[in-house]
């Protein structure tokens, strides 16, 4: 897999692959490990993620009003990556009282990542780089 800009087919080949190692009790790398945990909190991608050829083939477009499982996942490796390094600054002392305020890590990883979802959009839309200074001040919001 490509590290930093993995295909589409890399990325669900990734998920699904850690999840046949998960569930057969093999051996995973960090990475692996934090990706399975986020699988387990959610069963309902179990099934999908032991198809990785129905995974492969899955559309998941807005007019459908499916959340993409995958870009689920992906937000949550890489919202657990800014915690584990408090990258932007400040997002783990969030994140802590987040999960306190909420009542469970998970619920504040949604929380950060509806604001980071927002962040991203806006990056797009206005053709700039995303801004940490933006992403800080909305997960502020939430505490």
């Amino acid at each position: 897999m490509a590290i930093f800009n993995p295909t589409r087919e890399e990325v669900r080949r990734f998920f699904c692959d850690t999840w046949k190692k998960k569930t057969g009790d093999h051996i995973l790398t960090p990475m692996e490990t934090i990706a399975s945990d986020w699988m387990v909190e959610h069963p309902e991608y179990h099934a999908l993620l032991a198809d990785p050829e129905g995974a492969v083939a899955q559309d998941y477009t807005p007019e459908r009003g499916e959340t993409n499982p995958f870009l689920h996942l992906s937000m949550h490796l890489s919202i657990s990556e800014q915690i584990s390094i408090d990258q932007p600054p400040g997002i783990k002392a969030i994140s802590e009282k987040l999960a306190k305020k909420l009542g469970s890590e998970h619920e504040a990883q949604h929380a950060i990542m509806e604001c980071l979802g927002q962040v991203m959009w806006e990056a797009q839309r206005e053709g700039r780089a995303l801004s940490p200074e933006k992403y800080l001040e909305a997960l502020q919001k939430l505490i």
